[in-house]
């Protein structure tokens, strides 16, 4: 497969210390500082297991990490995949596309590639770096205290916003200005984000006003990014990119969808439940992930990276378009080389809670849920899947009535602020 890959560096050795602490040995041996981490239920033999995942605990004001509730106990971690390296991927891909096409793209002639932006959650980590990555390639981001901007504009057609800038693109002798012509959060009335309908219908009412101008069609994620390419993009033949490379929108790409991006779904979902497996056992953080374990279960180095300061695990972004696309349209296949069964007398089963954050949202249902419940046998885990309403964190919270009940926990937070909605229900 001709895949775009960053490669990364892998950590190797990573092991637990010692019953209370988590150690790195460097790939020579040296051993490293160990975590100073925050203990909240005794030592390694007894602290339950907590795995944050797709939803990175963080002020959703500032992106500063929550590190208080990644703290929790040290047996607490998040796993999720690069933001910054997929936002920037993202906005790779969007380029490379406007590059390739220029001529054909200027719709209506006037020398301005026009691009609309759906923004998913104005306050959510992946959505600020994926806002961020398209305007830091294309050149249109604005950049305040050391940060590009990624508020959203409104409706900026003749490029007078002060938080996004026009850019210039030269292609075969000629110079086109680039414009993020309007952008949004997609938010429904009653407070949900990331809202596929919102999307469509946002993108239909811009269109109406403006349509010729809109050349190019960007979303944050593939629900918004399919629902506007259905509403409106897909018939009129503007390219329409998006991220998550769900199944539908990778289905999509054989009729005109441009592109997404892969979050390495497979590694996330693997990862997620692997590291409580670990945990549980009390065998080295790494087994199965950097270093196979007896069955032979390992993550490739290229496809994951660990940050130890932010206890967070993540894999690393694919770009899908029509060159490879084919590889990628079941979404729900598990990694090659994760995927044999574990000794259960080594690895005996547990019980495990764990939530996503909406039951309507469609990379989790469709794509990531569908794989945790195929590592969960694998891993000889029992797991309880609760669904919240993508609004309010006691759709979750309240169904977490006896958590001694359980074994583990993995938690997607509704807002990336309520980490300790969920930490003081675990006592």
């Amino acid at each position: 497969m001709d895949l775009t890959r960053r490669n990364f560096v892998k950590v190797c050795g990573l092991g637990l210390a010692g019953a209370g602490t988590v150690a790195l040995v460097g790939c020579g041996g040296e051993e490293q500082p160990a975590d100073d981490t925050t203990q909240n239920e005794g030592d390694a033999s007894t602290a339950k297991p907590v795995i944050f995942y797709n939803r990175q605990p963080s002020n959703s004001t500032t992106g500063e990490l929550d590190m208080e509730t990644l703290n929790y106990n040290e047996n607490t971690y998040y796993v999720g995949f690069d933001a910054t390296q997929g936002g920037d991927l993202q906005g790779t891909m969007v380029l490379d596309y406007i590059k390739a096409h220029a001529a054909e793209l200027d719709r209506n002639g006037d020398g301005v590639i026009g691009y609309v932006l759906a923004i998913g959650d104005i306050g959510h980590n992946d959505s600020i770096a994926r806002t961020r990555g398209v305007r830091r390639a294309l050149g249109t981001g604005v950049e305040q205290d050391g940060n590009i901007l990624s508020d959203p504009v409104g409706v900026n057609t003749d490029g007078s916003s002060a938080t996004v800038q026009d850019a210039t693109l030269d292609v075969d002798g000629t110079t086109y200005t680039i414009r993020e012509l309007a952008s949004q959060e997609m938010k429904n009335q009653t407070g949900a984000t990331w809202d596929a309908a919102t999307a469509g219908n946002t993108l239909t009412s811009w269109a109406s006003s403006f349509g010729d101008q809109i050349d190019v069609v960007v979303s944050n994620n593939d629900g918004m990014g399919m629902s506007m390419f259905n509403s409106w993009s897909g018939g009129e033949n503007v390219p329409t990119f998006g991220y998550d490379a769900n199944s539908d929108a990778v289905a999509a790409i054989a009729d005109g969808y441009a592109g997404t991006i892969s979050q390495n779904p497979a590694v996330q979902a693997y990862l997620t439940l692997r590291l409580i497996r670990n945990l549980l056992d009390g065998v080295d953080i790494d087994t199965g992930i950097g270093t196979a374990d007896e069955a032979g279960n390992v993550i490739a180095a290229e496809d994951f990276t660990y940050d130890a300061d932010h206890r967070s695990y993540y894999a690393m972004n694919l770009a899908v378009t029509a060159d490879n696309y084919e590889d990628f349209l079941d979404a729900t296949a598990v990694y090659e080389t994760a995927q044999t069964q574990l000794d259960e007398a080594s690895s005996p089963n547990k019980r495990v809670w764990l939530n996503t954050y909406n039951a309507a949202d469609n990379f989790l249902g469709s794509t990531y849920k569908p794989l945790l419940e195929k590592y969960d046998d694998l891993l000889n885990l029992t797991v309880d899947y609760v669904d919240g309403d993508g609004q309010s964190e006691s759709s979750v919270t309240n169904r977490l009535g006896n958590p001694d009940e359980y074994d583990a926990f993995a938690i997607n937070m509704i807002k990336t602020d309520n980490g300790a909605s969920y930490t003081s229900l675990l006592g």
